[in-house]
This record gives C-alpha cells, sequence and structure tokens, in this order.
C-alpha cells in the first residue's frame, strides 16, 4: 500500500489531533463540491456528498475503497472533486478509468473540465487533465504519408477487432462510403487535426479505413520516425505523464493488467468507475486467439513487409487447420488433445524462426538502423503469433491458470472459420498486482453490492487475505487467485453503499410473474408471449424488452408486432443510438433487444415505464471461462453455481432493472418473467441486488399500475 499522504495524521498524533484534521478535510471537500454542483446548476445530495467524503479519506489513508453510488446520486463529482484535490495538494497522479464511450466523453469532455474550472480559485495551482488510449486510436502522420505499406487486403480483414473494438466500441458506425473515399477524408483530416484521436472526426469511418492510417504500439518504429516530434499517440502519452488527473478506459486497464504496465503513466491513485465490468474487460483483452486466417496473415506479411518465406508457417497453419476443424465446439478440460498441441508447437517454432529472420541484425537495414515500418508490421504480426501458440503450449503450471476452447464462428466474408482461444482462469490476481498493488484504488458503480454484500465483487478485483493472514476482512473463498507472494499482510479495503436518491420503493414496482412455468430451451414460450402482450398492451408501449437471446427477442419483437398497434424497435434494425433515440422520443414505442440494453441505456420519463425481463441471466451452460471457473470452486469444496453464475446474473439483473427508474419523477414495472426468482432458493440474493421496488408475484396488480401510469 502507497503512504499516508501528506494530509493523513502523522504517527504520535492524539486521537482529538487526527479526528480535527478528519473534520478539516471533510470540509474542505463538502465546500468544493458545493462550488463544483452550483456551477453545474444542480441541488445538493447527502449520497454525493457521503461519498465524496469517503473517497477524499480512502486518499489520505491508503485503504481501497469499493463504493456503490446508485443512479442520481452524481457519482462523477463525487469521485472527480476529491481527486482533483488529492492530485494537486499530495502531488499525486490519479488515472480515471471508465468502461463505455459515452461515459469517457461525458467525464473528459463535461464533469472534469467543470471540475477543474471550479476548483482552480481554490486550489494551489490549475490541476492539469489529459486523455490517454490505445495508441491505435490515434492517427500515424508517418503512415499517412507513405511510410509504412497498406494493410494486407487479403485475410487482414477477416481477423477480429478484439482488441480494436475493446478500446473503440463505436467502431463501423460510419456512413457507407467506399474505402478510397475515407481514406481520402483522413489524409485531409490528418492536415487539420491537432490530436489525432479518432473520435474526434465526426462522423466516423469504418475500422477497414482506419487502419491505413494508424498503426498499433507494436508496429510503431518508435525514435526512428521522421515525424516523432508531432506524433499525436507521444503526444497523448507526453501530456499523461505532465497531468495531475488521467482519463483512460477499461482495455487500456486490461493491457496493464495482461503485462504492459508502461502503457499507464506512473500514478499512485487508480478511479475505477463502472467498475462492475472491470474482470470482464481485463479478461476480454487477456483472451488470445489461433486460427488458419491469423496463421495465413502473419505469413503473408512476413513474406511481402519483411522480405522473408513463410512456407513453412503456411503449411504449419495448414496443418493447424486439420488438427482443430473435426473438434466439437467447447472447453478443453484436459488440456489440448496431443494432436492439437502438436500443430500449436509447430505454429510456434515456424513463427520462432521467422522472427530470427526478421530481426535487424539478421536482414534489416543497412548500418544497424531500427527496422522500417513495412518490416516492423511483419514483426508486430509474427510476435503476436508466436507468444499466442507459446501460451496454448506453456507449462503444465501456466496451462492450469488458462482456460482453452474451441469456437467456431463466420469471418467478414461470411466463411465459418474455427478457432482456439485462451483465456486466463482467473483475473483477480493480475488485477490485485498489476493494477492496485502499491496504490490507492476506488472502485464505483451503481451495482457493486451484490446479493446485499461488496465481497463477490471485491473478490473478483483481488482484494483479498493472505490465507496466513489475520481474518480483518473479507477472506478468500475456493478458486480465487490466492494473494502475490510481495503481499505484505491483509489487504486494506471497505465498501460504501451511499444510497440513490430516488424513493425506489414509491416510483417501481417488481413484478415477478410466478404463474409462468419456468423458461426452458425454447426462445419463447406462448405464456410468455401471452404475459408480454399483457403487460404492453396494459402500459400503452413504453416498454424496455431485455431478452437472455437474440433468438428469444427476435421472437417477441415478431409476435408483438403482430398482436398490437404500437410499435416495436429491434436489436439490429439500426445502429444501437438510433434506435435508443427513436425510443426516447416517441412515447408509444417498445425497444426489444440483448446484452447491448442491459447497460448503458438512459430513457428517463414516460417513454420508459415498463421494463420485461424474459429470464434470469445466468451465463450460458457451455460458456467456457465461467464453466472452468465454476468447476475450480467446486472443487475446491465451494459452491460454483453461486460463485459464478449467480453472481453474475444479479449483476446483470440489477444492471436491467436500474434501467426504468433514472429521474425522481420516473416510475413504472419492471416484470421479471422468470417464476424463479420467487421460488428458487437463491432467488433472494438476486433479488437483494436489485434496486428496491416493491415486490408483487400479482399479475392484476402489475396491470393495474401500469394501466393507471399510461392513463395519467
Amino acid at each position: 500500500m502507497p503512504s499516508p499522504s501528506p494530509a493523513a495524521a502523522p504517527d504520535g498524533d492524539t486521537a482529538e489531533e487526527t479526528g480535527a484534521r478528519s473534520a478539516e478535510r471533510d470540509r474542505a471537500v463538502d465546500e468544493l463540491l458545493d462550488v463544483a454542483v452550483g456551477v453545474l446548476g444542480g441541488a445538493r445530495r447527502d449520497g454525493q456528498h457521503l461519498m465524496a467524503r469517503a473517497v477524499a479519506q480512502s486518499l489520505d489513508s491508503g485503504e481501497h475503497l469499493l463504493v456503490q453510488a446508485g443512479t442520481g446520486t452524481g457519482k462523477s463529482l463525487g469521485y472527480l472533486v476529491p481527486a482533483v484535490r488529492h492530485a494537486v495538494h499530495a502531488d499525486e497522479r490519479v488515472v480515471v478509468s471508465t468502461a463505455t464511450l459515452a461515459l469517457q466523453r461525458q467525464v473528459l469532455t463535461r464533469d472534469l473540465p467543470l471540475v477543474a474550472d471550479a476548483l482552480a480559485p481554490h486550489l494551489p495551482r490549475r490541476p492539469h487533465i489529459a486523455l490517454l488510449k490505445g495508441w491505435h486510436n490515434y492517427l500515424c502522420l508517418h503512415k499517412v504519408e507513405g511510410g509504412y505499406p497498406a494493410d494486407d487486403q487479403g485475410a487482414l480483414f477477416d481477423l477480429p477487432e478484439r482488441a480494436g473494438a475493446a478500446e473503440h466500441p463505436d467502431a463501423g458506425e460510419a456512413a457507407p462510403a467506399s474505402l478510397g473515399q475515407q481514406v481520402v477524408r483522413l489524409r485531409e483530416w490528418a492536415q487539420e487535426t491537432d490530436t489525432g484521436d479518432r473520435d474526434d472526426l465526426v462522423p466516423g469511418v469504418t475500422d477497414r479505413a482506419w487502419r491505413q492510417v494508424s498503426v498499433t504500439s507494436l508496429e510503431c518504429i518508435g525514435s526512428a520516425c521522421p515525424k516523432l516530434d508531432e506524433c499525436f499517440p507521444e503526444r497523448a502519452r507526453a501530456s499523461a505523464r505532465e497531468a495531475d488527473v488521467v482519463v483512460t478506459n477499461h482495455a487500456m486497464l486490461g493491457i496493464a493488467a495482461s503485462g504492459s504496465p508502461h502503457v499507464l503513466p506512473d500514478h499512485e491513485v487508480l478511479v475505477v468507475d463502472e467498475a462492475h465490468e472491470l474482470a470482464d474487460r481485463v479478461t476480454a483483452q487477456a483472451t488470445a486467439e489461433l486460427s488458419l486466417p491469423v496463421v495465413q496473415h502473419a505469413a503473408r506479411v512476413a513474406r511481402r513487409h519483411g522480405g522473408v518465406p513463410g512456407s513453412d508457417l503456411e503449411a504449419a497453419g495448414e496443418a493447424l487447420a486439420g488438427a482443430i476443424v473435426p473438434l466439437p465446439e467447447g472447453r478443453f478440460s484436459d488440456g489440448l488433445p496431443p494432436a492439437v498441441h502438436d500443430a500449436v508447437a509447430a505454429v510456434r517454432d515456424a513463427a520462432r524462426t521467422l522472427l530470427s529472420l526478421l530481426r535487424p541484425e539478421a536482414g534489416g537495414s543497412a548500418g544497424g538502423a531500427p527496422a522500417d515500418g513495412g518490416r516492423k508490421v511483419a514483426q508486430s504480426a509474427v510476435l503476436t503469433l508466436f507468444e499466442t501458440a507459446e501460451r496454448m503450449t506453456g507449462t503444465p503450471e501456466d496451462l492450469a491458470r488458462t482456460v482453452m476452447w474451441c469456437a467456431r464462428g463466420e469471418d467478414r466474408s461470411g466463411a465459418t472459420t474455427t478457432r482456439l482461444l485462451a483465456a486466463p482462469l482467473s483475473v483477480n490476481g493480475l488485477i490485485r498486482t498489476q493494477l492496485l498493488a502499491g496504490r490507492t484504488a476506488v472502485l464505483t458503480s451503481a451495482t457493486l453490492a451484490l446479493g446485499g454484500s461488496f465481497d463477490p465483487m471485491a473478490r473478483s478485483v483481488g482484494l483479498e487475505l493472505r490465507p496466513d493472514a489475520e481474518p480483518v476482512g473479507p477472506t478468500s473463498v475456493p478458486g480465487a487467485d490466492p494473494a502475490p507472494a510481495d503481499a505484505t499482510g491483509p489487504v486494506r479495503w471497505r465498501g460504501l453503499d451511499v444510497g440513490s436518491p430516488f424513493d425506489y420503493p414509491r416510483q417501481g414496482i417488481c413484478y415477478v410473474a410466478r404463474r409462468l412455468p419456468p423458461p426452458g430451451r425454447e426462445p419463447a414460450t406462448d405464456a410468455q408471449l401471452d404475459e408480454i402482450e399483457a403487460l404492453v398492451r396494459a402500459s400503452g408501449g413504453a416498454t424496455l424488452g431485455l431478452f437472455s437471446s437474440r433468438r428469444a427477442a427476435n421472437a417477441a419483437a415478431e409476435a408483438m408486432r403482430e398482436r398490437l398497434d404500437v410499435p416495436v424497435l429491434l436489436q439490429g434494425d439500426d445502429q444501437l443510438p438510433t434506435l435508443v433515440a427513436r425510443f426516447a422520443a416517441d412515447e408509444p414505442t417498445c425497444l426489444f433487444g440483448t446484452l447491448a440494453l442491459w447497460q448503458g441505456v438512459d430513457v428517463p420519463g414516460r417513454a420508459c415505464r415498463l421494463v420485461i425481463i424474459d429470464r434470469i441471466p445466468f451465463p450460458r451452460p457451455d460458456d467456457p471461462v465461467r464453466s472452468a471457473r465454476a468447476d475450480v470452486v467446486a472443487r475446491s469444496g465451494g459452491n460454483g453455481f453461486m460463485a459464478v453464475s449467480a453472481t453474475h446474473a444479479a449483476l446483470l439483473l440489477a444492471q436491467g432493472a436500474g434501467r426504468l427508474v433514472r429521474g425522481p419523477q420516473d416510475k413504472g414495472v419492471v416484470a421479471v418473467l422468470d417464476p424463479r426468482l420467487a421460488t428458487a432458493r437463491y432467488g433472494e440474493f438476486l433479488a437483494r441486488s436489485m434496486p428496491a421496488f416493491w415486490r408483487t408475484t400479482d399479475r392484476d396488480v402489475a396491470l393495474a399500475a401500469l394501466t393507471r401510469l399510461r392513463d395519467s
């Protein structure tokens, strides 16, 4: 843990002196928060002040804080005000990370500048703020001027955009245009942009076009670049190294946790907003893929841009495809089958040979100069391939901490591709050692206390005790990563729920359709469709339908379009922001969809007075990572279902039900069409994770309430 900041009480102080110092700190934070809220034109919220004081105390004491701040609390200002104050007074850099692009924009373009402007007259100096994203999110001037080859026009565009999509959630939403037109526009934009940040280009362009003007950090030629003094990602990193507060995203935290900590500037404080998504984002960033298109791409790039033969690698790729195509989809519970292991090892060895040939001293530029753009692109592709294959053929100890599985899916050409994937069995150790160790962390969200406890969320991010430590807080559970060897005693953290300004029992009803049969394998039963029809008819539309699968959403939307005379929008009909805007603008309209609608949809007012949840959102039984984690817990004597599946479902239920009440005047019904929420032993755990709506299983009560709201 970091040493206490100068604001903390020194050793030897009396309890009275310590209390006086804490009271002074709390008073200063309250006053600064009042100033910031006043500039925004808002009103005082007790929960926001409670949160701000708790964050300030955590930053002074070095104790990690998990703070649940319900909708309407104003949690952004609740952590930004004490964080900015601490950064300036203690001269300690703060990194703020968000999960979604929308919240990142809000923090960077509205909340943080407002706080900086409002607090500047009351601080020793004006705070400096900066934005930091992944390298690929910035335009490369050297590539624009021809310093790199054009991207491979073959298999490259069939590869998944896993890392890029994680860092840029809005990728691919540009207006239709030819690749050439988009690239011409990008080249013109390069002459006028001050940031090179993809998000500053409005309207945007497709991923394929953006690749023509950007490079990854591995492809960057670094100090050899003739545009180094003008480099946009270097400028962003230089600004971050001088900033008091740096805003980034969970994808960057995932990169840092996965072994590249220097992607972030040195910092003493980490604030994680939307912290309920952190573990999943780190898992996604740490997941690697191996397939024939991936191998073919690396071999082709090595040959075209690196000038080395790729025939051995291509042959190894064909052998790999021959080994994995006959495999069934699913997890390898006992490691890769021998034939597949040998095929992956052959890919690894062929990639290692190419890496030797691609080293500058083995065939690089004359005089040992740094590699040019083409060779760096080749090195990056082959190195990524080598590291993936090496990871899949690692030591027994490494493989015991890895989940591997086979999956099939369509590439961008519509062809079916068989893939091998590998993910960490657990990421709590990575988060603890790479992100939390040596600094103070504040993790916040509207949903952190699952089943009424912070323990599940704390364990997911590595906040647990050493097995031999004195149990002064939540203890380790079977299946969780142990504390790192360099830990020095109990992990100091606390959880705080500051509540919500909304009166959930008076503003909302949670209706559980206990009379319905438990959901089965079919996407939607006739009884469910009849229930949906009755609820939507009573509500007069204004319904957000949250479904556990695309098939279920499609079936419900198709049926309601036939049965009802209100507009029914379906996820996939248009871009999601467009659909949400249409839903919010027309009161009778309904919007049905899947996971993307469970989180982040913010539609206050009469446009959303009914939220339908078709079933408890347990993970699929064949989810490879979660099933592996549940198996580990069960083998250790724990309850794998409760530790993994029920916790996952509780989080999504809390998020989904939270779509109903978004403002102090909102009223409505959350209807759960899964009777297990009322009848199963785990139902109460799930219900306690949801907003504290008034609960009922009486269908007539729910219909009557919706009818009154419709007619009011």
